[in-house]
């Protein structure tokens, strides 16, 4: 059966909520990595080998993780470079310490700063992950991979 033209989405279709969800998606990922509640991957392997229990679960999950992470970093490398993953690090590192500065943000705890790095990463690779869709609104040019 074949779609219609307008239930079909195209690149050019990205907007704010496609922004959301890959910050959503990149959220989940970091903070089901390591969060400051206790309740991560982190945590998990750090009990099972305190305890003796760790397992092949734990391995399997931790290549999931390894995976996710991968995808995550590649493609947003690929899109932003290395210059511009130290650039864009570096602007939300100094939006946090604006606002922090500000007092728009209290940073007086370590679970509250740990959040805000956690929250900062998952930004940045939703940056990562959206800049080639940014990059062709902007300047209408495409971006191509050209590795091979």
């Amino acid at each position: 059966m074949a779609q219609s033209a307008q239930s079909v989405v195209s690149p050019r279709d990205f907007g704010f909520l496609g922004f959301v969800w890959r910050a959503l998606a990149s959220f989940v990922l970091v903070a089901a990595t390591y969060n400051p509640t206790g309740y991560s991957y982190f945590h998990w392997v750090r009990g099972a080998v305190n305890g003796d229990t760790l397992g092949p679960e734990h391995f399997v999950v931790g290549v999931l993780v390894l995976i996710g992470w991968v995808v995550l970093l590649v493609a947003a490398q690929r899109s932003l470079g290395t210059l511009g993953l130290v650039l864009g690090a570096l602007l939300l590192g100094g939006i946090v310490w604006l606002m922090a500065d500000s007092g728009v943000i209290t940073l007086d705890s370590a679970s509250k700063m740990t959040w805000a790095a956690l929250v900062t990463v998952a930004i940045l690779l939703a940056i990562g992950l959206s800049w080639s869709h940014v990059w062709r609104r902007l300047t209408g040019q495409l971006e191509v991979d050209d590795d091979n």
